[in-house]
């Protein structure tokens, strides 16, 4: 498995989510949203699943829109958000409303704990993909020479301290939402501690 076998799918929907994606984020969250789709089609290769693939790639794409500034709720929790507005985009797109409302579940989903592929492969799949770019979960479930080539391709930048500061913003306004589980649960240093890090500083050196 290389890094052009983790292509996104060449569709205007997905084309469209990649842009907004680049304009509505950061780029190192813009990155990150890429890397998630790169992870979770590996993923879905590795131990065959057979996700909705285009479903997937916008979710992905779009997954924490609800954490950038236009799009920040004052109560709802920003992968509640982000989901709505990608049901919005769906709805843009002429996806029907059932589509709309799986953009709806897999991105809500994606801040589980964990989601059961028999429940929900897509959202499965967004969630042990950010899971890994994130805090490095499952690093070993991917070949090393893949990890090299997609954080190569789509460096982490600044997403540590970019990320960090805006899930910890929305943990102290939202303290019943997943984001306020996922700061107690270690997420500022998970993101300092990244494992792939190292992966990531030969492939610069390599360079």
């Amino acid at each position: 498995m290389h890094l052009d076998d983790l292509a996104l799918p060449d569709s205007a929907p997905v084309r469209s989510a990649h842009d907004l994606a680049r304009r509505y984020l950061t780029p190192s969250l813009a990155a990150h949203s890429v890397r998630s789709w790169c992870w979770a089609a590996a993923f879905a290769a590795q131990r065959g699943l057979d996700p909705d693939r285009e479903l997937l790639a916008v979710a992905a794409l779009l997954h924490d829109l609800g954490l950038a500034e236009e799009f920040d709720a004052v109560g709802a929790p920003y992968e509640t958000a982000g989901g709505h507005v990608a049901a919005v985009f769906g709805a843009g797109a002429g996806w029907p409303a059932s589509q709309q409302q799986r953009l709806v579940e897999v991105i809500e989903r994606h801040n589980w704990p964990e989601v059961d592929p028999a429940l929900d492969v897509e959202g499965h799949l967004l969630e042990i993909a950010t899971g890994l770019d994130i805090s490095g979960a499952r690093a070993d479930e991917l070949p090393r020479e893949l990890l090299a080539e997609v954080l190569g391709a789509h460096p982490r930048g600044d997403l540590a301290r970019d990320f960090g500061e805006r899930v910890a913003d929305q943990a102290e306004r939202k303290p019943q939402s997943q984001a306020a589980r996922i700061v107690a649960g270690g997420l500022r240093s998970k993101l300092a501690d990244y494992p792939l890090d190292r992966v990531e500083a030969e492939v610069r050196a390599r360079a």
